[in-house]
């Protein structure tokens, strides 16, 4: 039946009732009806159940809902506890076992005949000398064993007994809906949609687990994080707030602090670096928040660091672990630090510089901090550091991290980056693309994006070129940058004929004639050498060092001029004393007499 009470909450009405408490806060800390509690005291009373101290309620004229027979039986009522929160108690008995807030409550002892079994089960629960009598002595013997567990949260859900069909379907990846519609069609399920809904979220529900402390070993670990300092007020009056940075060693929770106008990567590397010195070691790791000053993309899993950052760690030979982005409990041992400073340390202070916000910190962590008790250690923080953890730490360098400046460029059209207004060549690969640049005032290191150094040139005053020939393409240097004896070299790969022509021309035309050779050298490009060849022979032969004659010899293909030698004697050219006798016979005025061959 739908109304039907399991045993534990009738037990839970007579308990709750016997420890006064009415009718109607039983029925609301149970989730029943308030006529089912005054129901089921009515036939507690019928069957001589000590139901309180009220004896006015009516007879029951029905046996008692959840029971066999005629009612609640001796058996049940004799051998049987359950447990109840204890804020459900008003009075309940100061000898009454607990566990975990729960109080075991005896049901009142029952006045029916026990059978023979259930006189055998007290008999043997009555051995156990654990075993806790009823109240009144005449009744239920209790056992661990032998009690109940009344869970407040109601009556239990329809879809209880199909609990492994609904696992299974969840497994699956079955909506609530469609277990539903399979549980109607496949195993008759009565109760509706909003049953199974609830069943399947309740299912989902899980305790939190506790979070993990993570101890560390002496030398492993330190923590960093930035907070707000006190306030220096200048001789002018004026106000500001630095920033303070503070680390802290996980083991011996020893600290460094130090005030910074800015939360830069030069700040926050120059307060890692002073923190190194103080502690006289390095850590193997150094846990940080997320700050842009180190940590150019925030990823769990692979974050990117500045690339001057990790110049600074392999340095020191420390490891920078970023946390869990928007999970401050990463670095916890530093996060209560910060505070730690700022309520002991610089509250209701203020400072005329920061030189002196610093001094005073300084004086303060000797003083103060690494004298203390520490709360979750339970040992002084100087005493554990000295004695254990500095000689845990990794020795530190030779010398100081080198400063430098750095940033990222651009390469130029003409393959260049500008550095405080001067310029610098690259590899012309790079054209384009961007760079890391790092320049202290003596030098101006080029780096990839691997870090990997690609070009390094002394640092000039603005407004000059630093160009390596390394960086020039081949193909972007010109004939005539080469040289004269770079082009004669080529010309003379034509021909003899080419070269002697070449020399020539360089004698007649000097300076000029550097970029008549390359115009020759051209030639060869689009012409054969043969052809080249005679064509310089034939110009040389004239005494020209055009190079527009060369192309036209080579365009007409024309012939070497030809030399005539002077004869004496020939068939159509008459003698010389014959002319003389035409002249004098002209100057007489006598007419010529010739012969005629």
């Amino acid at each position: 039946m739908a109304n039907e009470l399991t045993m534990d909450k009738v037990f839970a009405i007579l308990t709750l009732h016997q420890a006064g408490w009415s009718d109607r806060r039983i029925a609301r800390e149970l989730g029943i009806h308030r006529e089912t509690v005054s129901r089921h005291l009515r036939l507690a009373r019928a069957e001589n159940l000590p139901a309180g101290s009220d004896g006015s309620s009516k007879p029951a004229t029905n046996p008692p809902t959840g029971s066999e027979g005629s009612g609640l039986t001796g058996n049940l009522a004799a051998g049987l506890a359950f447990e109840v929160p204890a804020e459900f108690s008003d009075r309940a008995d100061a000898g009454s076992p607990s566990n975990g807030g729960f109080i075991a409550l005896r049901p009142p002892a029952c006045q029916t005949t026990l059978d023979g079994a259930a006189a055998e089960d007290r008999a043997t629960l009555g051995s156990d000398p654990s075993a806790t009598a009823a109240p009144n002595g005449t009744g239920g013997i209790l056992t661990g064993a032998a009690c109940l567990s009344v869970a407040p949260s109601g009556p239990a859900s329809a879809c209880e007994p199909y609990r492994e069909v609904v696992l299974a379907k969840l497994s699956q990846g079955l909506s609530a809906q469609r277990i539903y519609q399979d549980l109607v069609a496949d195993h008759g399920f009565a109760s509706g949609y909003d049953s199974v809904k609830r069943f399947v979220r309740n299912l989902g529900k899980t305790l939190p687990l506790p979070f993990r402390r993570m101890e560390c070993l002496p030398g492993d670990e330190t923590q960093v994080d930035f907070g707000a300092g006190a306030p220096i007020i200048d001789v002018e009056g004026r106000r500001r707030r630095p920033h303070v940075f503070r680390i802290v060693l996980s083991h011996s929770r020893k600290a460094y602090s130090e005030a910074v106008w800015r939360e830069g990567t030069d700040e926050f590397l120059q307060c890692l670096e002073n923190a190194f010195w103080h502690f006289g070691g390095v850590t193997r790791t150094t846990v940080i928040d997320n700050l842009k000053a180190a940590v150019k993309h925030a990823d769990w899993y692979d974050p990117e660091l500045n690339p001057k950052v990790e110049s600074f760690c392999r340095h020191y030979g420390t490891v920078i672990l970023p946390t869990k982005p928007y999970t401050p409990r990463h670095k916890g041992k530093i996060e209560r630090g910060v505070d730690y400073v700022q309520e002991n340390a610089l509250k209701g202070h203020t400072f005329g510089c920061l030189e002196a916000e610093n001094r005073h910190l300084l004086a303060w962590e000797t003083a103060v901090a690494d004298t203390r008790i520490h709360g979750t250690t339970r040992r002084q923080v100087g005493k554990v550091f000295a004695e254990v953890e500095r000689a845990a730490l990794m020795p530190l360098p030779p010398g100081r991290f080198p400063r430098f400046q750095e940033a990222r460029r651009s390469v130029h059209r003409d393959g260049h980056v500008e550095v405080a207004k001067a310029y610098y060549s690259v590899p012309p690969e790079y054209l384009g693309r961007q760079v890391w640049v790092r320049w202290d005032g003596h030098l101006v290191r080029v780096f990839n994006d691997r870090m990997d150094q690609i070009a390094v040139h002394a640092q000039h005053e603005a407004g000059r070129f630093s160009t390596q020939g390394l960086h020039i393409d081949s193909k972007k240097i010109s004939s005539v940058e080469r040289g004269t004896a770079w082009l004669l070299r080529r010309v003379r790969q034509i021909g003899p004929q080419a070269d002697r022509w070449a020399q020539a021309m360089l004698q007649a035309r000097g300076v000029q004639g550097i970029r008549v050779l390359v115009g020759l050298w051209s030639l060869a490009k689009d012409h054969p050498y043969d052809a080249i060849e005679e064509a310089c022979e034939k110009a040389l032969s004239h005494g020209a060092f055009r190079l527009r004659v060369i192309r036209e010899l080579i365009k007409r293909g024309g012939g070497k001029q030809e030399q005539f030698e002077f004869i004496q004697e020939h068939p159509i050219i008459r003698d010389i004393s014959e002319y003389g006798q035409l002249v004098r016979a002209s100057l007489r005025g006598e007419p010529a007499v010739t012969e005629t061959p």
